[in-house]
C-alpha cells in the first residue's frame, strides 16, 4: 500500500509562491490517478487539481488555473503555486488512486490513499 507524505507549505506573502510535494513511498504512484485537494476553515474540502502520472494529462479547477502548476516526477507529486492569495489559505492534501487508473478518469477518479495535508497560510 502507497503512502502520501506532504511538504513545502507554511507562511507565505500575498502574490509569493510556494511549491508542495508529495512523497509516495511503499508502492509506485506510475500510471495512478492523482489530486491535490484543500480545505479552509467552514469550507468544504475542494479539489483543485488532478493530474494523470503516466498520461500527463492534467485538470485544474477555474480558481488556480494559470497560477498553479502540476507536475510528477519519481514516485512525487509537486504543486508549484504562484501569485497566491489570501483566499488559498487552507491545509492542502495530495490524494491517489492507489492503481491503475484510466487516463480519461482523472477528472473523475475515485482516491483511495490520501496524506496528512500540509498548511499554507498567505498573509495580506
Amino acid at each position: 500500500q502507497v503512502r502520501l507524505t506532504e511538504s513545502g507549505g507554511g507562511p507565505v506573502q500575498a502574490g509569493g509562491s510556494l511549491r508542495l510535494s508529495c512523497l509516495g513511498s511503499g508502492a509506485t504512484l506510475w500510471q495512478n490517478c492523482m489530486a491535490w485537494f484543500r480545505q479552509a476553515p467552514g469550507k468544504e474540502r475542494e479539489k483543485i487539481a488532478a493530474i494523470h502520472t503516466s498520461d500527463g494529462r492534467t485538470i485544474y479547477h477555474d480558481s488556480v488555473k494559470d497560477r498553479f502548476t502540476l507536475s510528477y516526477d519519481r514516485n512525487t507529486l509537486f504543486l508549484q503555486m504562484n501569485s497566491l492569495r489570501p483566499e488559498d489559505s487552507a491545509i492542502y492534501t495530495c490524494a491517489a488512486s492507489g492503481g491503475y487508473c484510466s487516463p480519461p478518469m482523472v477528472g473523475r477518479a475515485t482516491y483511495n490513499v490520501w496524506g496528512l495535508g500540509t498548511q499554507v497560510t498567505v498573509d495580506s
